[in-house]
């Protein structure tokens, strides 16, 4: 990558760590970046992967005050995201390239989707809540399980999956839920860079372009993260995400 490219990276990253702070949806603006730049998709994702884990711990440290008491639930949970990172990364690595270049338009879709209705989804989960499981149970263990496979494979808008299964099964307020969403994700990026260092092709550029900037902007997003309008926050993950669609179908 050229010196321009490389700031451009790390811009992104600056976006993604605040924005996966927040909300969970960093990667809409990461990969695309790094997709223009002229990296291989696959290669893309694995670096982009291996680059966010830095802002990952950074933003659930930031909410390290909303984490107290859910040490016993985090464990439990993490073992779910950590299996399921393992098992997208797998899939990731060994499937035929092609199926990821197919299959990575309809994600990114879907990630946009779900940003844009986050706010309803919000709503009905607060209707949900008050009968929620106190432990989340069976049907949450294997939600997260599989927002991990989700999280492994590609990652965009795993956060906003997981603050969707936390809200759904937990009795709590939407701040602790996003805390344990933050940690989860950690997990999941974590577990999947191990698996992505040992195995893959990675452009080392890229993921240091990225980690800089993600851990900038998760410190960034966990502190004045709340403050950015949401409606703002929304259109330019879904501009970045369309850019990306675009790129991938017709680049």
């Amino acid at each position: 990558m050229t010196v321009w490219e490389v700031v451009a990276v790390c811009a992104a990253g600056m976006a993604a760590g605040a924005i996966n702070a927040i909300v969970g949806s960093g990667s809409l603006i990461t990969f695309p970046t790094l997709v223009a730049v002229g990296i291989d998709p696959v290669v893309a994702n694995v670096s982009n992967n291996i680059g966010l884990v830095p802002g990952s711990f950074a933003g659930a440290y930031g909410y390290r005050a909303e984490l107290k008491g859910q040490r016993e639930r985090l464990v439990r949970l993490g073992m779910a995201s950590a299996l399921g990172s393992v098992i997208g990364g797998v899939l990731l690595l060994y499937l035929d390239p092609s199926v990821f270049k197919v299959v990575v338009p309809v994600l990114i879709a879907v990630a946009c989707v779900l940003v844009v209705v986050q706010p309803k989804l919000n709503g009905w989960l607060s209707a949900r809540r008050e009968h929620a499981h106190p432990h989340g149970g069976v049907e949450l263990w294997l939600g997260v399980l599989a927002a991990g496979v989700y999280g492994g494979y590609f990652g965009a808008a795993q956060g906003v999956l997981l603050i969707g299964l936390l809200g759904s099964f937990l009795d709590e307020d939407l701040q602790r839920v996003n805390a344990a969403k933050n940690v989860l994700s950690l997990i999941v990026n974590g577990c999947a860079a191990v698996l992505f260092i040992v195995v893959a092709r990675v452009d080392w550029w890229a993921v240091l372009a990225v980690a800089v900037g993600s851990m900038v902007g998760g410190f960034v997003g966990a502190r004045i993260g709340r403050r950015i309008p949401a409606p703002v926050l929304r259109g330019i993950i879904v501009c970045v995400g369309v850019v990306a669609i675009v790129k991938l179908m017709y680049g």
